[in-house]
């Protein structure tokens, strides 16, 4: 499989859609709309309060928070933090494996 450019350190959408291209074949156009359609979808299972699971990668789902008190970290003001869903993600046993296996480079 394809890699990141050097020196790059985050995976953009603009990336997977060059490793379909070149891994798959795809055109460039076809690539791109094949990662819209993926994040789209993902989306809209997460705006639908489903959980979006996927096998050997984890599992993407909301969570709603209450409302809860809080602070104004520069003016020490207390202030409250209103309730809100927030995206979780729970990844599965291999990626957390897979993970930990890696040192990454400086990491001993």
């Amino acid at each position: 499989m394809g890699t990141l450019s050097e020196n790059n350190q985050t995976l953009t959408r603009a990336d997977l859609a060059r490793l379909l291209k070149d891994e798959l074949g795809l055109n460039e156009r076809e690539a791109r709309d094949v990662v819209a359609t993926f994040f789209e979808e993902i989306i809209t299972g997460l705006e639908g309060n489903t959980s979006v699971k996927m096998q050997r990668f984890g599992t993407f789902g909301t969570r709603d928070k209450k409302e809860r008190p809080g602070r104004n970290l520069k003016t020490g003001e207390v202030a409250t933090v209103s309730a809100r869903r927030v995206v979780t993600f729970r990844p599965s046993s291999m990626l957390k494996e897979r993970i930990t296996e890696y040192a990454g480079p400086g990491i001993e």
